[in-house]
Order: C-alpha cells, then sequence, then structure tokens
C-alpha cells in the first residue's frame, strides 16, 4: 500500500507540475491555458515522452497503476462538469435568444450531419471491428458538432474583447450548442448501450423523466433553499447539498445508462441562478477540479493517443479530412447561421470562429466513445489531433480577422 501510495504522488506531481508548466508556455503565446495541459497530457504519453524513453512510461506509469487515477480523473470530470453547468447564464439564453438559437442549431446540425455523412466512408477502414455503423456515424456526428463553452469564455475573457454583441452571441450560441449537444449525446449513450430497441426506448423514456424532475422539481426545491440560506458566508452544510445533489444527480445518470458527467452536468444547470455566492462555489471547485483531478484526465487521454500511430500519407490525409470537415461544418455552419440572421462579414466570421473552439469538451466525448469501444486507437488519435488544432486555430483566426478587417479587439 505505502509503495502504491508514493507512486502515485511521484506520478501526480509529474503530471502537476508539467500541466502548470505547458499551461504557462501557452498562455504566454495567447492560447488558453487548457491546451497547454492537453498537451502535456500527450507529452507525458507514449507519442513524446515515452516514444523517446520507453523505460520512463513503463516506470511511471505502467498499466496497473492506472485504475486510481482513472477513477480520480472521472470524479475531476464530474465536478468539472457541473462547473460548466453552473457557468450557464440562462438569463443571458433569453435576452439573446433568436440569433443564439438560429447560430447553435446551425453549429450543431451541420457538422453533426457531415460527421456521419464522413462516418460513411471511414466506418470500415478505421471503426473497431465490432462497433456498428449507427453507433460509429452518431458519435462522429457529435463529436464533430461539440463546442467548448469553457474554453471559449476563457478565450473571451483572455483577449478583453469590448465588442460585447460578438461575445454575447458567441456564448449564449455555445451555452444552447453545450445543453443540447451534452443532451443529445445522452441519447446517443442511452440508444449504443441499450443493445436492443425496447431497452433504448426504457432508457431515452428514463433519460426525459430524469429531466423533467431536475428542471421542475430539484431546481425550484434548491431556489427554495437558496432564499432560505442567503447569505455571503458559505456553510459547509450548504456546500455538503450542493455535493450531494451533484452527486446523486450523476448516480442517476449513471444508473439510467447515461454517462453520469450528463447527470453532473444538468445538477450544475439547475442550480439557483441569484445565489451570490455562486461564483465562490464555482471558484472553489474549480482549484480542486482544474489544478489536482483534470490534468489526471489529459494524461489518461495522453497514454490513448498514439501519434506515431498516424504513421503514413493515407492516415495524414485522412486527418486532414478529419480536420476540414470538422472546421466546414462547425466554422461555416456558425458563419452561413449569423449571415442569415443579419450580422456582418467580420461578426459572422468571428462567431465561426469562436464556435470551432473544441478543446476539453472535445477530447471527454472522444473518451467516453474509446471507452464504449466505438473509436479505435487510430480514429481517436486523429480526433484529438482534430480537437487540437481547432482549438488552437481559433485565437490566431480572430487576431487574422481583426487584421482583415482592421478592428482593434480591445477598441469599440
Amino acid at each position: 500500500m505505502t509503495q502504491q501510495l508514493g507512486a502515485f504522488l511521484i506520478q501526480l506531481i509529474i503530471i502537476i507540475v508539467t500541466s502548470r508548466v505547458f499551461g504557462y508556455f501557452f498562455k504566454k503565446m495567447g492560447q488558453p491555458t487548457v491546451m497547454g495541459e492537453i498537451l502535456a497530457g500527450i507529452f507525458l504519453g507514449p507519442s513524446i515522452l515515452g516514444g523517446i524513453f520507453p523505460v520512463y512510461l513503463d516506470t511511471i506509469f505502467p498499466p496497473g497503476s492506472l485504475d486510481t487515477m482513472r477513477i480520480l480523473s472521472q470524479i475531476g470530470l464530474i465536478l468539472f462538469m457541473f462547473v460548466v453547468g453552473m457557468e450557464l447564464d440562462l438569463n443571458v439564453l433569453k435576452t439573446k435568444a433568436r440569433t443564439a438559437i438560429t447560430i447553435s442549431n446551425s453549429s450543431i446540425i451541420i457538422p453533426f450531419s457531415l460527421g456521419v455523412l464522413l462516418a460513411y466512408f471511414l466506418h470500415d477502414y478505421y471503426a473497431p471491428v465490432d462497433a456498428p455503423f449507427y453507433a460509429f456515424a452518431l458519435f462522429m456526428g457529435i463529436a464533430m458538432s461539440i463546442t467548448a463553452f469553457p474554453v471559449l469564455a476563457r478565450i473571451l475573457r483572455e483577449r478583453a474583447m469590448r465588442d460585447k454583441r460578438i461575445e454575447a452571441i458567441a456564448m449564449t450560441s455555445a451555452a444552447i450548442n453545450d445543453v443540447t449537444g451534452w443532451v443529445a449525446l445522452a441519447f446517443v449513450i442511452a440508444i449504443i448501450k441499450a443493445h436492443s430497441f425496447s431497452n433504448s426506448i426504457y432508457t431515452l423514456l428514463a433519460t426525459v423523466g430524469y429531466m423533467v424532475v431536475m428542471v421542475f422539481v430539484i431546481r425550484p426545491l434548491m431556489n427554495r433553499f437558496a432564499k432560505a440560506k442567503k447569505t455571503n458566508f458559505i456553510k459547509q452544510s450548504t456546500v455538503a447539498i450542493i455535493f450531494i445533489v451533484m452527486l446523486l444527480s450523476s448516480l442517476c445518470t449513471e444508473l439510467i445508462g447515461v454517462h453520469a458527467l450528463f447527470g453532473a452536468f444538468m445538477a450544475g444547470v439547475i442550480m439557483p441562478q441569484e445565489w451570490d455566492f455562486r461564483q465562490i462555489i464555482t471558484d472553489k471547485i474549480e482549484d480542486v477540479a482544474l489544478i489536482l483531478l483534470l490534468p489526471l484526465f489529459f494524461v489518461i487521454t495522453g497514454l490513448r493517443t498514439h501519434i506515431n500511430a498516424v504513421n503514413t500519407p493515407t492516415l495524414w490525409a485522412v486527418t486532414a479530412l478529419i480536420i476540414f470537415v470538422a472546421v466546414l461544418g462547425k466554422l461555416g455552419g456558425s458563419a452561413l447561421a449569423a449571415k442569415i440572421t443579419g450580422e456582418n462579414n467580420y461578426n459572422s466570421l468571428s462567431i465561426g470562429a469562436l464556435m470551432n473552439t473544441r478543446g476539453l469538451m472535445e477530447l471527454v466525448i472522444l473518451n467516453i466513445g474509446y471507452e464504449l469501444k466505438i473509436l479505435s486507437d487510430e480514429i481517436f488519435t486523429m480526433m484529438v489531433i482534430m480537437a487540437l488544432v481547432t482549438t488552437f486555430m481559433t485565437t490566431p483566426l480572430l487576431s487574422l480577422l481583426d487584421k482583415v478587417y482592421k478592428k482593434n479587439p480591445r477598441t469599440d
């Protein structure tokens, strides 16, 4: 036990230090910190450091030592998804709903359709042998459709954009996209896990029932609790109740047959919007989730990512095709919808570039697909590369648009 604990602590120290260092340098480059943390996980895996020093990988991250890391990384993801849900401002959704719904729907329907179409050509060559086409196609569609709402929020915050219209539309569209995308993912997982039509109907109905209870029963109860406990001082009993709601919600969706992360997300969404200490709770959870636990998830992803497996011109061509389809569907679909709603070219392309950000949310979905044995090692690696490229290109693309249209992001 002592040796296992010592080995895990060594892993944890290496992971946190590497993540913070990479995050720091990427922030200096004008990229979101999470990009550096994601690449830190890949750096520690077999693609880079493990490929150069195989002995290091066998010594520091032997396969038998990863069970504890997987469990803790899932706890970190549950906390993170809860924070994502809490960061959604439902009041903003109402004020910008019309334009944002049009953009959000387009940014889901178009890339989802292109993802399914792409899956038709890739399934026979790159999907696992036992993965049925419908499962592979649904997951490719969802993976193409997601926007990383938290990363998008941080990009806008770090750029200090004063064009509040673009910011509000992009944030609202991404928020609606987040809710729609995760609900769609929940239904996709339910269908895939059910293994039969009757079971899938039961799971879908149970998921709908769960969502109705969360919105129309638990949310009003939490609102009443918030009013009774309205204070700027956060008691431990209050935090305990919040965690219990989050964990019970995660447990419910896991038992229903939908991933626990959806339950954590829904728990965050139904939390009272008017709580004065809502941001404080978010900050408290983020400190633990983002610094201590979430880097474990990046390393788990890095250990599953074998970039050296994409080692032929054909595989790199397929990777380029995936990136092209992802950008065309997400950026193109969002920009087209923004243009239709009356936005000018600069605003439309800026909104499209922001909606094209995938980041951590994409990795979460890809890991779910990998664990369900729907994505092979090759397609998993290609999709991870796509997530990195589409996220990395956001900030340079926004700067390029500012230059082309002679806009200054820090001036009106």
